[in-house]
């Protein structure tokens, strides 16, 4: 064994990795004994897994209920042809294993629901959400915040898509960006609104950099923000976003301090727990 552990196989594989300043061999080693759950294997979830697979991360969990279609292979790249009709996260997980057998990759071909979503949450070191769901989205930063985990947010549709580290260490949650749930029918689904494949790769990618730098503190922290990114214009804007006094889960009044369903954020068509739109 070479450098804190490394094997020569080992160490070739993330030769590209050890020799950068701001990671190397202690970053590395970081990124192998950590563990990484990733709600949503679809448009955003599949460019993240696909380099979060080559990085080097000791443990990863993959929660996505929903079946490969026909309309996601534009973007979500983890997938071809002849996986339509599988399910997502068992698929996902055999894609880590190609890239790297000694991941211990875990599928969980179910919905992050409120009853096992802080189990889930508790038992990983950093949680990436690439849902498509509202209803996901409040309880996964919900559990985030209950059991102490950072969070790594995206969010994506038509040529725009937002990235944001959220919970754990005193950041903001979710609900201090969406204090309420949208009302039903209020946001598209990507089957109505669309997405340019490439932006969900932009954004997948950006989160996958985002749940690096978070586990082996790859260069300065995150600012507490959103970065919104708008790929069909080529700009960008960070929106500053801090935790709000009186949010209802990390405030200074807490009144949620169990996971709960909100089912206004559910959009029409698909009731919850049914399988969540993919990104």
């Amino acid at each position: 064994m070479l450098h804190g552990g490394f094997s020569a196989d080992r160490r070739r594989r993330f030769a590209r990795h050890l020799v950068l300043p701001e990671l190397g061999p202690r970053g590395q080693d970081a990124l192998r004994r950590a563990s990484l759950l990733v709600v949503g294997a679809g448009g955003l979830g599949s460019p993240a897994l696909a380099y979060l697979a080559g990085a080097g991360i000791g443990r990863v969990s993959v929660v996505d209920p929903g079946t490969v279609c026909l309309a996601d292979l534009h973007r979500q790249i983890l997938y071809v042809q002849d996986d339509v009709g599988r399910g997502k996260a068992e698929v996902a997980a055999e894609r880590v294993r190609a890239v790297d057998s000694e991941v211990n990759v875990r599928a969980h071909a179910d919905a992050f629901r409120p009853e096992n979503g802080r189990e889930l949450a508790r038992a990983h070191d950093v949680v990436l959400d690439a849902s498509d769901n509202p209803a996901t989205r409040y309880l996964v930063s919900d559990a985030c915040v209950l059991e102490g985990r950072p969070l790594v947010f995206g969010a994506v549709s038509r040529l725009e898509g937002q990235v944001a580290r959220l919970a754990g260490g005193g950041a903001p949650c979710y609900r201090c960006l969406h204090p309420e749930p949208p009302p039903p029918d209020s946001i598209p689904s990507c089957a109505e609104a669309g997405v340019l494949g490439p932006a969900a790769g932009v954004i997948g990618a950006w989160m996958a950099v985002e749940a690096i730098r978070t586990i082996a503190g790859l260069g300065s922290a995150a600012p507490e923000g959103l970065l919104h990114l708008d790929l069909g214009s080529w700009m960008t804007q960070r929106v500053r976003l801090d935790r709000r006094p009186g949010c209802a889960v990390c405030g200074e009044a807490p009144t949620i301090r169990e996971l709960r369903l909100e089912e206004a954020a559910c959009l029409a068509g698909e009731p919850y727990p049914g399988t969540p739109p993919a990104a």
